[in-house]
């Protein structure tokens, strides 16, 4: 029996690691548990019960800093991994959590895996810290799933051995299949939808916030019969610039932030989405959504090369231009929406355990040196 710790802060973490907590739990072989460092905790709640998952462990956050959350964080890990043997930790993404989660099964000597490896956007600062993060917890790592081609080619561009890639495909559809067949989510409006907008990330603070609420504004008044839903993040950076430019307008519609099944209801009725969000960019496409993505890079390229997202930034005059093109260039629109999702095809987690299986029976799973 393997004892596999799996290891959560955020939300998004727990959605995509919530399909393969499930598939181990089926399987004879595994002794799963899970432990959740309290990097989210509210919205946590929220996932959890959405994907019927129990942390049997909870770390308690301490500090509002993020040097403080990781210090104890930290100390935390290190009391869990002394607890007993365990044969595997299993983190995902690029949060200070799986960052945590990856040095303390390291200095534990304990096999890694990455959920969600090798995305890139070799630019430390966009996104920030997560790019950096993503790149450290890889020199960790025993096991490395990789969701595309192109995470796969990137961890081999930086000298990572075939033997330790696996290429999956992103357990985020596994997730969006389960909670749709789980929670009955199907569209629910008829006509062409709302367009549906999310801003949240560090590099779009201050002036980028204001420019793209602008570029709202303007398109809400020339199409005054187009429906925007903006569920707005509570960081009052946000906050305050959304409800001062777009507050008054009749046909914007602004929102608490929307919980899982909530937020996959949206992208189901929506005809457009406006993100700068790296899940949405994943999973917008399952339903024909096209994505514009306010950002200048994206650690998820192949939704740009697959045509069902283009990249477009923070500029009002070309948020304006693209969002009003698509909204009217019924040719363009169709050949986003058709475009098909490259990010996965629901068996990612299976794909998984199956390696999992395979290599885990081999009790000399190699590790990195300590310095």
């Amino acid at each position: 029996m393997k004892n596999i710790l799996i290891i959560s802060g955020t939300r998004p973490e727990i959605i995509k690691l919530a399909p393969v907590y499930h598939a181990l739990r089926e399987v004879p072989w595994a002794r799963v548990q899970w432990l959740h460092t309290g990097q989210h905790a509210e919205m946590a709640q929220q996932i959890f019960d959405c994907f019927d998952v129990t942390p049997d462990i909870s770390l308690k956050r301490t500090g509002a800093s993020l040097v403080e959350f990781s210090t104890g964080c930290r100390q935390q890990l290190d009391a869990v991994m002394q607890q007993q043997a365990w044969s595997l930790v299993i983190v995902q993404g690029d949060t200070e959590s799986a960052f945590q989660g990856g040095l303390a099964a390291f200095y534990h000597r304990v096999p890694l895996a990455h959920v969600e490896a090798g995305l890139r956007t070799y630019n430390l600062n966009r996104p920030f810290p997560e790019e950096g993060l993503r790149q450290m917890i890889s020199r960790l790592v025993q096991f490395h799933f990789a969701p595309t081609q192109g995470s796969e080619a990137a961890l081999q561009a930086e000298g990572i051995a075939d033997a330790k890639i696996h290429l999956t495909g992103n357990t985020v559809i596994d997730a969006q299949r389960w909670a749709c067949k789980r929670h009955g989510i199907r569209r629910s409006i008829a006509g062409r939808g709302h367009l549906l907008v999310t801003v949240h990330r560090r590099e779009n603070w201050g002036d980028d916030v204001a420019e793209i609420c602008h570029a709202i504004a303007e398109i809400a008044r020339q199409q005054p019969e187009l429906e925007v839903l903006f569920p707005v993040h509570l960081n009052p950076v946000i906050q305050k610039p959304v409800n001062a430019i777009l507050g008054d307008l009749p046909n914007v519609r602004l929102t608490p932030p929307l919980d899982y099944t909530q937020m996959q209801q949206a992208l189901v009725d929506a005809c457009i989405v406006l993100t700068d969000s790296g899940g949405l960019q994943e999973e917008a496409p399952t339903f024909g959504v096209p994505v514009l993505v306010l950002r200048e890079e994206t650690e998820r390229p192949e939704a740009v090369q697959a045509g069902c997202a283009l990249l477009i930034g923070a500029s009002r005059p070309v948020i304006v231009r693209e969002t009003l093109r698509l909204l009217t260039d019924t040719a363009a629109y169709t050949r986003m929406s058709q475009a098909g999702n490259p990010f996965g095809d629901g068996a990612a987690s299976q794909r998984i355990v199956e390696v999992l299986a395979r290599s885990l029976a081999d009790e000399a799973v190699a590790l990195p040196e300590l310095a």
